[in-house]
């Protein structure tokens, strides 16, 4: 388990992988109408989208690090087990990144709130337009656990870069 683990850690290709038959079964869940060749080609297209924002968000946070990529993914992992290294050189890279990642949680935090309540009124509204009365309602109850999801889940990040920050001042 820990091989396939850290495969989908540090491989784009197991990612785009997964990615791809995600998509496929998807689109043979939700659109079984089409042929299967366009849930592939769909399936595929989603696939390049989003590992092409993955790799340049890699490459970007690997400059602003001075890491390689693949160094970037195993200081996060040592971020989420609360790891400090020992060597000076991966200390500072260590802090390069916690300062990046947590300035872009603390920029981003501040129009969370707004997009959240975007995306629940925009759900809300696709719902009522179905015309069942039952939809919206189940609609807003996942929109919100949705919503709480991410909120807890940044809580808990912000929580896990500050106390790595402050664990780099004091052992350095």
């Amino acid at each position: 388990m820990h091989t396939v683990k850290h495969w989908f850690n540090h491989s784009l290709a197991a990612q785009a992988l997964v990615l791809f038959v995600l998509g496929l079964g998807l689109g043979a869940v939700f659109r079984r109408d089409d042929h299967p060749a366009l849930w592939a080609v769909q399936s595929l297209l989603c696939t390049a989208v989003v590992i092409g924002i993955l790799a340049y968000q890699r490459r970007r946070t690997s400059r602003a690090t001075g890491a390689r990529p693949s160094a970037v993914v195993d200081l996060n992992r040592r971020i989420r087990r609360r790891e400090v290294p020992r060597d000076p050189e991966e200390r500072a890279m260590m802090r390069r990144l916690v300062d990046e990642q947590l300035g872009k949680m603390e920029r981003g935090g501040r129009w969370l709130p707004y997009w959240l309540g975007l995306v629940a009124v925009g759900m809300l509204v696709l719902g009522a337009t179905t015309g069942s009365p039952a939809f919206p309602v189940v609609f807003a109850v996942g929109v919100v656990v949705f919503c709480t999801w991410i909120l807890w889940m940044r809580r808990r990040a912000m929580e896990m870069h500050h106390h790595m920050r402050s664990a780099l001042r004091e052992r350095g």
